[in-house]
């Protein structure tokens, strides 16, 4: 796929799992495994990812999460098979795969631990959904990206929920109703991609590291307050909030233990290798 290519591949892999997990020291590794349709979504890559996400969120020893894709890119937006067969669909069918979209990309948002995206090549229409929904996004300086679903026809609908909070406004506007394909630096720039990286591994292994050093309790006590709704909130009542929260984690074991080690020059027992 070419940056002037917007259009999705068809589906002709024979992978018996469309993605893979590893796990190794408390870091799980998801990898999309569709590479010879530039791993395209289709009805059974997002049943799947939905299931590893749900399942990695209540598995006590995983800290971190990585995504990421096999082959030459991250992901390629939708599978043009999956898309032909929901052009046949009625509503009902096509709002059950939307739906289903909607749920892998919500069981990935709410992740209660630190999620990375590792990108590189083309990532394209549900590709950048995923992309957004993750809390770190670093990306290979070979990365492109676009929206690709006006040129199809298409609206941008079920990914724009995690997207547009990550895009500059003016960005989301013109990217969106163009379908223009753009760079890593330009995603860096406008909020989409954390940092442009030249070894995504060596830069893994850093954002791994700093992360396996924290709390996990804390870590997703931290997500879900950077994530709370304030609308409607006055001031006071945040303070209010975020006191309370302040208090109940100043009181716990777990800082007892960190603030502990911190004095003694010693990991804390949670961290890994601690």
């Amino acid at each position: 796929m070419t940056p002037t290519d917007p259009a999705p591949p068809q589906s002709n892999d024979t992978a018996d799992n469309p993605c893979e997990i590893a796990i190794r020291d408390g870091i799980a590794t998801v990898t999309l495994n569709r590479p010879a349709i530039h791993n395209a979504f289709d009805e059974r890559l997002i049943a799947k990812l939905t299931q590893t996400f749900v399942e990695l969120d209540d598995e006590r020893d995983v800290r971190v999460v990585v995504l990421a894709g096999a082959g030459r890119s991250f992901c390629a937006g939708a599978d043009l098979n999956w898309m032909r067969r929901m052009a046949a669909f009625d509503h009902d069918e096509n709002l059950r795969d939307a739906t289903a979209l909607a749920a892998m990309l919500r069981a990935l948002y709410a992740l209660s631990k630190p999620t990375i995206a590792r990108v590189h090549g083309a990532a394209y229409g549900g590709g950048v959904g995923l992309i957004a929904a993750c809390d770190i996004a670093i990306g290979t300086s070979n990365a492109d990206f676009a929206f690709t679903e006006v040129r199809l026809g298409l609206v941008p609908a079920v990914i724009s929920v995690p997207v547009l909070p990550r895009l500059l406004p003016r960005a989301a506007l013109e990217l969106c109703l163009t379908g223009e394909t753009f760079d890593a630096d330009r995603a860096a720039e406008i909020g989409l991609l954390s940092r442009v990286v030249t070894d995504p591994d060596a830069e893994l292994a850093r954002l791994v590291g700093l992360l396996a050093g924290c709390e996990p309790k804390a870590l997703a006590a931290t997500k879900a307050m950077l994530r709370r709704d304030r609308s409607g909130l006055s001031m006071a009542d945040d303070l209010a909030a975020m006191s309370a929260l302040s208090a109940e984690y100043f009181a716990s074991a777990e800082a007892a233990e960190g603030i502990a080690a911190f004095r003694q020059k010693r990991p804390p027992a949670w961290a890994t290798g601690g």
